[in-house]
């Protein structure tokens, strides 16, 4: 398998300095984004998920479950966030988007995809692709680009959310008021699995499960 190149936007020793989330703009991932946007994946997995998997899972799940998905950047609802000080050509620090098809995770390399389109009336729009640089980690990005999310597909007409969250993303997605429906295991190559979780939130008063 191939390595991914390590994302490095400063020195890993180095401070960032942060103002607060709120004040960082999200805008719309483009085609131009997609180098930039697979290696802060692969950095993100490794680092940040290497607690809660082991290495050979992380290995096979860069390969495909964690590969971009770039139909969400073609449906205009995938998210970036910016270093607002880049180092080289290294920008992207944060990523996440919705999804208004019934794929529920995994990228264009992944075997386990329906992007048959949702109703919002009857079905719960997809939370997708979270993804933090290890060095901006726990800074409040990841909450910044779920809300983000949830306005746009609020705006689209849905009212549920659901995902498939890591075992690494559960902590904030139930501070941001997800529930757990189930844990379920994602194939990946061979006999291997990765154990994901099933998480939901209504914005209407109606249930999420």
């Amino acid at each position: 398998m191939t390595e991914e190149p390590s994302l490095k936007s400063q020195n890993e020793t180095d401070t960032v300095r942060f103002d607060g989330a709120e004040q960082f703009p999200v805008r719309l991932a483009t085609t131009d984004d997609i180098p930039g946007l697979r290696r802060l994946i692969a950095h993100s997995v490794r680092e940040l998920q290497k607690n809660d998997y082991s290495a050979e899972q992380l290995s096979l799940a860069v390969e495909t479950v964690f590969t971009l998905d770039t139909l969400l950047i073609a449906d205009g609802t995938y998210f970036v966030i910016e270093n607002p000080a880049p180092v080289g050509d290294e920008r992207i620090v944060a990523c996440g988007g919705w999804s208004m098809r019934s794929t529920l995770c995994g990228g264009d390399l992944h075997a386990v995809r329906d992007d048959s389109f949702l109703n919002p009336e009857t079905d719960a729009a997809k939370i997708r692709a979270f993804f933090v640089h290890p060095l901006w980690a726990r800074r409040g990005l990841g909450t910044r680009l779920l809300k983000e999310c949830e306005k746009a597909a609020q705006a689209a007409g849905f009212t549920r959310f659901e995902m498939a969250a890591t075992l690494t993303g559960v902590p904030l997605y139930k501070a941001r008021g997800y529930h757990v429906v189930e844990s379920t295991e994602v194939p990946l190559c061979g006999s291997s699995t990765l154990q994901v979780v099933i998480m939901a939130r209504s914005i209407s008063g109606r249930s999420s499960t």
